[in-house]
C-alpha cells in the first residue's frame, strides 16, 4: 500500500485536506464504549463562506451560477427556492443557500446580489478517484471497504469521511482493539479529483483485567468470574480470545450470570448493570457487574394443569423434573417443559403449548409450579424453502428437517432443525424462520444457511506410553462435493506404530437411515511392551449403521486383514536347574535362553483374518463426546471363519454409567463415572491366533503395562493373552483449586481385571527347543510345551491412584499416576501413563 501511495505522491501534489483534515489530525480519538466517561469527538462541520447581506425588494431578473464544473447550472437552479422573477426574500435565499449544501455536492456555497441578478457562487466537492488504506493488518481491505459510505467514482464530503473513519473505528473496537487510530487523508490529482486514503494504527488488543461483582453475597467472586464468558487477561490465554473486551460478549454475561442464579433458587436475581471503564492508557478495562441477588426459593407444590381433551395433568407429573422441597432450579423448569410437550405429543397431540407460570410466596421463600397444558397454534408446513446453500445439496439440508411439508408445525422442531443444522459443521449460519402461506393454519418455513469451509489439513505431533513419539498428518473433508459425505486420510508416525487410515463414510447410505462406510488401513506396531515380536496388518473394512431411534443403534461390519507377526527372537542355549514343568520335575537340562515365546514363534508368519461384526448399543448419556450424567451399554460379537486362517466367535459386552454430584457440590465438575466389561472368545475347531485374543493392562487396567496382566510364558515373560476377560473401573471427578480457565481436572480411579485361558496345544509342543538335553545328552525333546503362568488364574489385578487431564491451547494432556497394585507373579506394572497430542 506505501509502494502505492508512493506513486500517487509521485504523480500529484499532495495537499492537506483543508478544515476537515486538520481537525481530524487533532483529533485521534479512538472508538470507546458508551460506559466510558467522556463524549467521543464531534464531526467538523462545514462552513458557509461569508455573504453580503441581500437586500430586499425588487424582482429577480437573472440567476448567475459561477464556478461549477461538473454540476449542471440547471440541476443547481433547481435545488433553489427562488427563481427569475420571484422577488428577493432573504429568507427564502437562505434557505437556498442551505438547501444547496444539503446536496452534499460543494464544499463552499455564496449567494451574493448584484444590482438585479442574483450570483451563485460553488465550490464542488472532488470526486473519489479510488480509496486506499494503510497499515491495516488485522482486518483486510474488503472487510474495511464492505459498509463505507464513500465510494469510487463518488463525491467526497467531509461529513462521510468522519462516519467512515467512525465506521473503521467501530470495527477495531469488536475486535477488541480500541486503542486504534484512523486519519483520512487526501490526495488530489487532476480534474478536482481525489485519492482517499485511511492510514491506521491498529494499535494493541484491549484486554479485560479486572472483573468485579458489586452486591454478590452467595457465590463469591472466583466462582462468578466462572459463570461468565469474559475473562480477566492472564498468560494462559495466549491462544484465547476470551479475555479481550467485548460489549456483545457482556451482554451474553448478564445472561449467564440470569440463568446461574436462576439455576441455584434465586427467584428474584436481577444484574442492575454492568459497566466498562477504560483505563488511561486505553489498553484494558475494567468490567463491574451490579447484582442484586435476591432470596433463596424452594419448591413447593408441582402440578400439571391439562387443558387438553382427555389428557390427565397427573400423568404427566413424571416429566418434571422438580419435587417439593427441591430448590428452585430455572434449567430443570426448561427441560420439564420441553419433556411435558413431547410426552403431549407422543400422546397423539400435535399442537401443545406448555407455560410454566410460579407463585411465589416472599415470606416463605416458597415457589409453587404449574405447568399448563393448553393447545398451541394449529399451523401446518405448506412449503420449505432453502436459502443460501451454494455448495451442499437440498436433500442434504431436507433430511435433517424435524417435519416435512405438510406435517404439523412447532416452535420445537423448528429448534430442533436448527441445532440439527448446525451439529453438521456445514455452515457458520443457520436460520429457521416461519411465514404465513396461503392460509391462516399454514406456513411457509424458510431456512437460510451461511456455507462454511467443511476441508482441514492437519498436522499434529506429541507423545503417549504406548506410541511414543509421534506425528500425526491427516486431511479430512466433512462434506464432499457438498453430498454430505466424509472423506479422511489419516497417517501416523510414530517410535513404536505406523499407521496409514483412508476412509469414506456416508451418513445417509441410499438417503436412508443408515450409516455406510469403508476404510483402507495399514498398522505397523512394535509390541515390546507385550512380547518381543512385531505385528503390521493391512485391510478393508466395510461398515453399515442403522439407529432405531435417538437412544439404540445397531451397527454391522465385515473386515478383511492382512497381518504378520515377524521380528521374532529364536534365543541361544543355555543350561538350566531342575525345574517342575506342571507336575514334572525337569532335571538339570539345556533350554533356549532370551528368545521369543515358542509360542509366538509358532505363530510368525503371515495369517489373514476373515471376520463379519456386529455392535448394538443403547446410548442414554445427555451428551456422546463429554458425558455427565445417563448409562450406555454395548453388546458386540465377532465371528470368523468365512474364509481367511482363523475361526472363532468372540462376544463382548460392556457399560458405563454417569453420576453427576452438582447436588451435593454445587459444581457440575464433580462426577462420578463407572464402567464394566467382560469379553470371551471360542475356538472353532483350531487354535486361534494369539493376536486375536484378548490383553489385560495399559488403558484397560491402569498401573500396568500393555498386555502386562494376565497369562505369561513362565520363561521368557512374554503376554500371550487370553480368551476371557473382565474388567471394571471407578472414576471419581473434581475440579483441581486452579483457574477453570486452565481446563485442568482431576479424576481417582480403581481399575480391576482379570484374564486367563491361554493354553495352546497339548501335550508336546513340536519346535518349542525346550528342553534340548538332559545331563548334556541330546534329546528330541525340544518339543514339550513351556509352563503358561496364571493361565487359570481368575484372581483379579488392581490398580489405584490418580489422575489429571489439561486441555491446553496444544491438545489434551493426560497423566496418571498408579501406585497402589494388587498383581500377580510375572504381572508387569506401571507407575506412570502418559499421553499427549496436538493436532493444528
Amino acid at each position: 500500500m506505501n509502494v502505492i501511495r508512493a506513486m500517487l505522491v509521485a504523480a500529484a501534489l499532495a495537499v492537506p485536506l483543508s478544515g476537515f483534515v486538520s481537525v481530524l489530525a487533532q483529533d485521534r480519538q479512538s472508538a470507546a464504549p458508551a460506559t466510558q466517561s467522556g463524549s467521543a469527538p464531534k464531526s467538523a462541520a462545514h462552513t458557509r463562506s461569508a455573504s453580503r447581506a441581500v437586500a430586499a425588494g425588487g424582482l429577480i431578473q437573472q440567476i448567475r451560477i459561477e464556478g461549477a464544473q461538473r454540476v449542471e447550472p440547471g440541476t443547481i437552479e433547481s435545488y433553489m427556492l427562488v427563481q427569475p422573477g420571484d422577488p428577493f426574500d432573504p429568507d427564502r435565499i437562505d434557505r437556498s443557500l442551505k438547501t444547496l449544501y444539503a446536496t452534499g455536492l460543494f464544499s463552499d456555497v455564496s449567494l451574493t446580489r448584484q444590482g438585479n441578478t442574483l450570483v451563485v457562487k460553488v465550490v464542488e466537492n472532488p470526486v473519489i478517484n479510488r480509496i486506499a488504506f494503510e497499515g491495516n493488518h488485522k482486518l483486510s481491505d474488503d472487510q474495511l471497504r464492505a459498509d463505507l459510505q464513500l465510494r469510487p467514482h463518488g463525491v467526497f464530503t467531509a461529513a462521510a469521511a468522519e462516519a467512515d473513519r467512525q465506521h473503521i473505528l467501530d470495527l477495531y473496537a469488536k475486535k477488541g482493539r480500541y486503542d486504534a487510530h484512523v486519519d483520512p487523508k487526501l490526495i488530489h490529482l487532476a480534474n478536482n479529483e481525489v485519492d482517499v486514503v485511511f492510514e491506521i494504527n491498529e494499535g494493541e488488543t484491549t484486554l479485560t483485567s479486572k472483573i468485579v461483582f458489586v452486591g454478590n453475597q452467595a457465590f463469591d467472586e472466583s466462582r462468578l468470574r466462572e459463570v461468565i464468558a469474559s475473562r480477566q487477561q492472564a498468560w494462559f490465554r495466549l491462544l484465547s480470545s476470551s479475555d479481550e473486551y467485548d460489549p456483545d460478549r457482556v451482554k451474553y454475561d448478564k445472561e449467564l450470570l440470569r440463568r446461574f442464579y436462576l439455576k441455584n433458587g434465586y427467584v428474584d436475581f436481577e444484574v442492575k448493570n454492568a459497566t466498562a471503564e477504560l483505563s488511561p492508557d486505553r489498553k484494558s478495562f475494567v468490567l463491574t457487574f451490579t447484582l442484586s441477588e435476591g432470596e433463596r426459593y424452594r419448591v413447593g407444590k408441582v402440578s400439571v394443569d391439562s387443558q387438553l381433551h382427555k389428557l390427565n395433568g397427573d400423568d404427566l407429573l413424571p416429566d418434571v423434573q422438580l419435587e417439593t422441597d427441591d430448590w428452585y432450579d430455572g434449567d430443570a423448569v426448561e427441560r420439564s417443559v420441553n419433556l411435558i410437550t413431547r410426552d403431549v405429543q407422543a400422546r397423539g397431540y400435535p399442537f401443545v403449548e406448555v407455560k410454566p407460570r410460579i407463585s411465589r410466596n416472599k415470606a416463605k421463600h416458597i415457589v409453587d409450579l404449574v405447568f399448563i397444558v393448553g393447545d398451541g397454534p394449529r399451523v401446518y408446513v405448506e412449503r420449505i424453502d432453502i436459502q443460501g446453500n451454494t455448495r451442499t445439496e437440498d436433500k442434504v439440508i431436507r433430511r435433517q428437517f424435524a417435519f416435512a411439508e405438510g406435517d404439523a408445525f412447532s416452535a420445537d422442531t423448528a429448534k430442533t432443525t436448527r441445532q440439527r443444522l448446525q451439529d453438521l459443521g456445514y455452515f457458520s449460519n443457520v436460520n429457521v424462520t416461519p411465514s404465513p402461506g396461503s392460509a391462516p393454519d399454514k406456513a411457509i418455513i424458510t431456512t437460510a444457511v451461511q456455507e462454511k469451509s467443511t476441508g482441514e489439513l492437519s498436522l499434529g505431533g506429541g507423545y503417549s506410553t504406548d506410541a511414543g513419539a509421534l506425528l500425526d498428518v491427516g486431511i479430512k473433508e466433512k462434506n464432499l462435493l457438498g453430498t454430505g459425505v466424509q472423506a479422511n486420510a489419516n497417517a501416523v508416525l510414530a517410535q513404536y506404530q505406523n499407521s496409514i487410515d483412508l476412509s469414506l463414510t456416508d451418513p445417509y447410505f441410499l438417503d436412508r437411515n443408515l450409516v455406510a462406510g469403508v476404510d483402507l488401513f495399514y498398522v505397523d506396531i512394535n509390541d515390546f511392551f507385550v512380547a518381543q515380536y512385531s505385528e503390521r496388518r493391512g485391510g478393508v473394512a466395510f461398515r453399515l449403521g442403522y439407529d432405531f431411534n435417538e437412544h439404540i443403534r445397531q451397527s454391522l461390519n465385515y473386515t478383511f486383514v492382512d497381518r504378520d507377526v515377524y521380528n521374532v527372537y529364536e534365543g541361544y542355549p543355555y543350561l538350566q536347574g531342575p525345574a517342575f514343568i506342571g507336575p514334572v520335575l525337569v532335571p538339570e537340562h539345556y533350554a533356549l535362553f532370551g528368545g521369543t515365546s515358542y509360542y509366538i514363534r509358532a505363530q510368525a508368519n503371515w495369517t489373514t483374518l476373515s471376520q463379519f461384526g456386529q455392535t448394538f448399543t443403547v446410548d442414554y448419556r445427555d451428551s456422546p463426546t463429554n458425558p455427565h450424567a445417563g448409562w450406555l451399554a454395548r453388546l458386540g460379537v465377532d465371528a470368523a471363519g468365512a474364509g481367511g486362517s482363523s475361526a472363532f466367535i468372540r462376544t463382548k459386552v460392556d457399560g458405563q454409567a454417569f453420576i453427576p454430584l452438582d447436588a451435593f457440590t454445587g459444581n457440575s465438575d464433580w462426577g462420578i463415572s463407572l464402567s464394566a466389561g467382560a469379553g470371551q472368545l471360542f475356538n472353532l475347531g483350531q487354535n486361534e491366533q494369539f493376536i486375536d485374543r484378548f490383553f489385560l493392562g495399559g488403558d484397560n487396567l491402569r498401573g500396568f503395562l500393555p498386555g502386562g496382566a494376565g497369562p505369561h510364558d513362565a520363561f521368557t515373560g512374554d503376554a500371550l493373552g487370553g480368551r476371557f476377560i473382565y474388567t471394571q473401573s471407578t472414576e471419581l471427578h473434581f475440579p483441581l483449586p486452579v483457574s477453570p480457565d486452565l481446563g485442568v481436572s482431576g479424576r481417582a480411579f480403581v481399575d480391576v481385571g482379570g484374564l486367563v485361558g491361554a493354553n495352546f496345544e497339548n501335550g508336546r509342543c513340536p519346535g518349542s527347543g525346550y528342553p534340548l538335553s538332559y545331563f548334556g545328552i541330546p534329546t528330541n525333546a525340544g518339543s514339550v510345551c513351556p509352563p503358561i503362568s496364571s493361565n487359570y488364574n481368575y484372581a483379579p489385578r488392581l490398580g489405584a491412584g490418580v489422575g489429571v487431564s489439561w486441555q491446553t491451547p496444544f491438545g489434551l494432556i493426560n497423566i496418571d499416576v498408579a501406585p497402589f497394585v494388587i498383581k500377580q507373579p510375572q504381572d508387569q506394572t506401571e507407575l506412570i501413563r502418559f499421553g499427549f497430542g496436538t493436532r493444528f
